[in-house]
């Protein structure tokens, strides 16, 4: 039999429900205010990014790995959550005590709003958001509160509860106010996040035309060269950084001869070069997604370097800095010693895409992201690892990491379905620097047997490969490995991402039929 719920019952859940409208409102508004402003500075990101920052390495690795690209998704969401549990609660309290009530409100704000003074790279505009967050929804909670005292002893029938008009009308307004102020904050960000389309330059040294790839044979592998709309993203914001290219500098200091300060104008009437790099992202696990190739346009590191004047330099790596603080710290031996590393201003024949660090980034070749591939950047200072460290570098993560020897099987997909007869089992291997010479192949745990390569475009490069397989019903474990134009063999050994890359033979189970 359902009862109907008391009125002290009902009371209860009308103000939880008048403490999470009042917050949304604010949240709202607040959003509103950071997408004119500052957006990494909306209270729910100020947050999510504090929360990001310490959360231990394995479990970041977990969420990487289970959620991927989907992971900030899952965190705003539930950073959103729990406040607006806690919004219920003060909802509630305010009911009896108002001033406390009121005051956990502000409380909530207060705590975004210090975190996002906190940030890196953090400036006066950061608290704003955060103090309209608490000025709207204390101010929403407190009228809430006399609406339903002036509808509870005016209008109601029974004397136990306000009125519905009263209540509709304000909370109808508010829920307005929050739709309309959230959808005002989205669009601004939209419009800060447009106007990428700029003008590159010619490239003085161009690479050859990307050769026809294997995918066009062949469905299932990926591209040989990855769209930008596809290239993975793999880093700790939660929103995409709003950067003008006309007022975007770049700064050289630290140990140089002279501190410089580039714009993007300058970057683009040095000398452009093209080069064709595959980036991996060092929480890519075995046969992982987080690898992409493209083709970059940009100016050699070394020549950015030498406008500042390395020749006396006691530094040995450049910490890199982007535009809101972020750091990241690149062997300068490494990135010197002849490789195609660059200062990197169009990829893939168009400007830099915003979630891949237009108007500049860094690319290094043969390194881990979170060694070499700086988006965003807006400061090189070349230091000493002892005087200085980066984001990763105070999280333990290794200081020098090379992109370890690796594969992946693209096609048939693990645990999938597949009718019998000729199946091409392809995919891509990588070997930075050194470029793949031998791709192998095991079935069932039988001996290895070579793939066949599709086009070589370079040794920083990943490659492509498939193998022709007369399959046979039932479940089947198929293996790959790789092998470097030196002769060394992708190891067997399994390694977890962290600290220097995943490593180990991908092995998964398909079903034929």
């Amino acid at each position: 039999m359902q009862t109907t719920p008391t009125p002290s019952r009902g009371r209860t859940l009308r103000h939880a429900a008048y403490g999470v409208l009042a917050t949304v409102v604010g949240l709202a508004a607040a959003h509103l205010v950071a997408a004119l402003t500052v957006p990494a500075a909306s209270p729910v990101l100020a947050v999510g990014s504090t929360v990001i920052d310490l959360t231990p390495t394995p479990l970041k690795e977990w969420a990487i790995r289970e959620f991927g690209s989907a992971d900030k998704i899952i965190l705003v969401g539930s950073v959103t959550v729990v406040v607006l549990l806690l919004a219920a609660a003060a909802g509630i309290i305010a009911a009896k005590r108002e001033t406390v009530g009121l005051l956990i409100v502000v409380g909530l704000a207060g705590v975004a709003g210090v975190l996002a003074v906190l940030r890196p790279g953090s400036g006066p505009l950061d608290i704003v958001p955060a103090l309209v967050a608490a000025v709207v929804a204390a101010t929403s909670l407190w009228w809430l509160h006399r609406i339903d005292d002036r509808s509870a002893t005016g209008a109601s029938p029974t004397g136990d509860g306000p009125s519905r008009r009263g209540v509709v009308l304000a909370t109808g307004g508010l829920a307005a106010a929050a739709v309309t102020m959230g959808a005002l904050g989205r669009w601004v960000t939209s419009y800060r996040l447009g106007g990428t389309d700029i003008a590159l330059p010619v490239a003085t040294d161009p690479a050859a035309a990307v050769p026809q790839g294997l995918e066009t044979m062949y469905d299932g592998i990926s591209p040989l060269q990855t769209p930008n709309a596809d290239f993975y993203r793999v880093d700790t914001r939660l929103s995409v950084p709003a950067v003008d290219v006309d007022s975007w500098t770049l700064t050289i200091d630290g140990d140089v001869d002279k501190e410089v300060t580039l714009t993007f104008d300058d970057l683009a009437a040095m000398g452009v070069v093209e080069r064709d790099i595959t980036l991996t992202c060092v929480s890519n696990p075995v046969g992982g997604p987080y690898v992409g190739a493209a083709r970059w346009l940009g100016v050699p590191l070394a020549d950015v370097l030498a406008r500042a004047g390395i020749d006396s330099t006691k530094a040995d790596q450049i910490l890199s800095t982007d535009v809101d603080g972020m750091t990241i710290s690149t062997p300068l031996d490494v990135a010197l010693d002849g490789r195609d590393s660059l200062i990197a201003i169009g990829m893939n024949g168009q400007p830099l895409p915003r979630e891949n660090g237009f108007p500049v980034r860094m690319v290094v070749p043969g390194l881990y992201g979170f060694v070499s591939a700086c988006k965003w950047i807006t400061r090189m200072t070349l230091t000493t690892y002892d005087a200085e460290q980066a984001y990763w570098t105070e999280r333990d993560w290794a200081i020098d990491a090379p992109i370890k020897l690796s594969s992946r099987i693209d096609t048939p997909r693990a645990l999938s379905k597949t009718p019998a007869g000729q199946v091409i089992i392809g995919g891509v291997a990588w070997a930075q620097g050194s470029g793949i010479d031998k791709v192998d192949v095991r079935i069932d745990g039988e001996a290895w047997k070579p793939a066949k390569l599709g086009p070589e475009v370079g040794d920083d490069y990943w490659r492509q490969w498939y193998f022709e397989w007369d399959a046979s019903p039932g479940q089947h474990f198929l293996a790959v490995r790789s092998t470097n134009k030196d002769g060394d063999v992708q190891t067997d050994v399994r390694m977890a991402s962290f600290p220097e890359g995943s490593s180990g033979i991908q092995e998964i189970s398909v079903t034929i039929e």
